[in-house]
């Protein structure tokens, strides 16, 4: 039996998002059209969020924001357009089940609810051999280009 299709990798998908090591928390993207990514993500004992063997909370919210990111950056990189940054306006309705622990192999799906102009509304859900461990909705923001030239 083969596993997930992969359509981006390593440096590959580093190119989808705007985060540089050691802050990717996100390693594969499956899938991807408008209103739906899923993506693939093996913590390890070193990384940044990992503590006791368990993979936090945090890393958690950034992984969902990251594979929402890395749908995005798929979509402008397909135009041939610069993947844009972007931050979490809002975090609603967090549920934990339980912490994955480090090296466990976490599957992200983000279901598109809502976009409108440069703000989207997902719906985040993670989980880990067919178990969810945590979900959420979020707001993301794009940066506007002209802002990020002031910058």
């Amino acid at each position: 039996m083969s596993g997930p299709v992969i359509l981006a990798d390593g440096e590959e998908f580093e190119n989808l998002i705007p985060q540089k090591k050691p802050f990717v928390m996100v390693g594969q993207l499956h899938n991807c059209d408008e209103k739906y990514i899923h993506t693939g993500f093996t913590p390890s004992e070193n990384n940044i969020f990992s503590e006791n063997g368990f993979f936090t909370e945090p890393g958690l919210i950034e992984n969902m924001a990251q594979s929402a990111a890395a749908g995005t950056g798929y979509f402008f990189k397909s135009q041939n357009k610069p993947v844009p940054v972007g931050f979490i306006g809002a975090i609603k309705d967090f549920k934990l089940v339980r912490l994955p622990k480090v090296n466990d192999n976490l599957e992200t799906e983000i279901n598109v609810v809502a976009e409108v102009m440069n703000a989207s509304v997902i719906k985040a859900k993670i989980s880990c051999n067919g178990e969810e461990l945590a979900s959420c909705e979020m707001k993301i923001f794009l940066l506007d280009k002209s802002i990020r030239e002031l910058a």
